[in-house]
């Protein structure tokens, strides 16, 4: 059945909608950081790059991004070597205390991040554990924690038990079964997680207010910003971070693409 002329209009119009509200302020704080806005008029005649300059001299946002920067890896790497050490375990049989195990891995993902974070700072308190970098680090990690354990244990469940099976049969360890057969068909799924769980990391927010100390990370130091207004450096920053994001995502779903198989006529 063809779709009528009247509803492929109304669908586009709506898909034109969306985006536009997606992504114009976006191009807004883009085009921004490139020209001068007055009273909601672009001055097409004044191109210049004094955003990006004035970005390079401001220590305190840099500095801030290189806390949020510092914090994500931190985040990534730890979510990631214990997701996928608990999916394993998780396969490894049937039992209460793994699925327990799983509750628990799921409980800081779905509670609200304000009880999270509470939750957090009472705690260290409590073992007087001052508030840094570290703290933040910890509270980012519990968070995506549960986002990469989901993710690597999906592409575990759907591994063919044969491969595991053959590779014990033809005496290999359990080492070498994880690293020659398990991790080139997971190498994917923890790239995808991976790239996930920083994004989360990078945004978060309300754990990071909680758990942070003297050191902020980017988001609070935007956040701190509302008060007095934004300077043009952060337009310059938010194009840069959107590029970045853009070729980041490029590179990885390049990578995550199933390659291409190649066949040959007789």
């Amino acid at each position: 059945m063809k779709r009528s002329l009247v509803a492929t209009l109304v669908l586009g119009f709506i898909t034109a909608l969306v985006f536009a509200l997606l992504y114009g302020p976006i191009l807004v704080s883009v085009v921004s950081s490139f020209f001068t806005i007055q009273r909601g008029a672009i001055d097409w005649d004044t191109f210049n790059l004094s955003a990006y300059v004035k970005l390079t001299r401001n220590t305190s946002i840099l500095e801030a991004v290189g806390h949020t920067f510092l914090v994500g890896l931190v985040a990534v790497v730890a979510s990631t070597v214990i997701g996928t050490g608990m999916a394993l375990y998780y396969l490894g049989g049937k039992s209460r205390a793994r699925e327990f195990l799983q509750l628990l891995i799921f409980l800081p993902f779905l509670t609200p991040p304000i009880v999270t974070g509470l939750s957090l700072l009472i705690f260290f308190r409590e073992i007087d554990f001052p508030r840094s970098l570290v703290t933040v680090a910890i509270g980012h990690v519990l968070f995506v924690l549960a986002l990469v354990y989901r993710i690597v244990l999906m592409r575990l469940q759907s591994i063919s038990a044969n491969l595991i099976e053959a590779s014990y049969d033809l005496g290999a360890s359990r080492w070498q079964t994880f690293s020659l057969v398990l991790l080139p068909n997971l190498k994917s799924a923890m790239l995808g997680a991976a790239v996930l769980a920083f994004a989360l990391s990078f945004d978060e927010t309300m754990i990071t207010i909680m758990l942070t100390g003297t050191e902020n990370t980017l988001p609070m130091r935007l956040w701190a910003m509302m008060r007095i207004g934004f300077t043009p450096d952060i337009n310059a920053l938010i194009t840069i971070i959107l590029v970045l994001t853009t070729v980041l995502c490029c590179l990885v779903g390049r990578q995550l693409m199933p390659k291409s198989v190649m066949t040959f006529d007789e």
